[in-house]
């Protein structure tokens, strides 16, 4: 598995780029309406769930043991994203419901991902730390929805941010490793 996300690193980078431009979007104009909202939220979680479905495609054998979890946080994203665009006249209250969902899913398998990892690479708590954020931020939209649509909009610009940033970061970590950087004592560089 982390052969594999080494060789992908720019993949995970990527996710976390996108995830930063649309939080700062979303802090730059926070009086967007819902429906451009619906649409931001849409495009990154398809996005998002495509990039998931292609590490579980082109992942190779080291990706087999976890092609489950990543099928299943690549559906739930591009079945997030596709909602978003069937229905652009959701309620903010289903959209909230929906991004909880879409966030509460990745958090969990991001920390069973880092899970794996521990044992394969030095700094895996990134992914941890982005799980931990995404399913506080997915806690905090379903014990909150009644928030104002401001205050909503902010508090997604700085979850995807945050998320974003741990997301650049591990991938660059991988990038270090991919060019001879260290892996844990309990690893071998694999022949790239």
């Amino acid at each position: 598995m982390l052969d594999e996300l080494i060789r992908y690193w720019w993949a995970v980078a990527l996710r976390g780029v996108l995830a930063v431009l649309f939080g700062l979007v979303a802090l730059v104009w926070p009086d967007i309406t819902i429906i451009v909202l619906v649409a931001l939220f849409g495009a990154y979680v398809l996005v998002d769930g495509v990039i998931a479905l292609g590490t579980a495609i082109f992942g190779g054998a080291q990706a087999a043991r976890r092609r489950g979890w990543l099928i299943f946080e690549a559906v739930t994203g591009i079945a997030a994203g596709v909602i978003t665009f069937i229905w652009p006249d959701i309620t903010a209250l289903a959209l909230l419901m929906v991004i909880a969902a879409w966030a509460l899913i990745t958090g969990v398998v991001e920390i069973l991902a880092a899970t794996r990892l521990r044992r394969e690479l030095e700094g895996e708590w990134l992914l941890a730390v982005s799980g931990v954020a995404s399913i506080v931020f997915g806690l905090l939209l379903t014990m909150r929805p009644s928030a104002g649509a401001v205050a909503v909009v902010w508090l997604i610009g700085a979850y995807a941010i945050l998320f974003g940033a741990v997301l650049v970061a591990l991938g660059l970590r991988l990038r270090k490793v991919q060019h001879g950087g260290a892996y844990s004592s309990n690893h071998q560089p694999a022949n790239a």
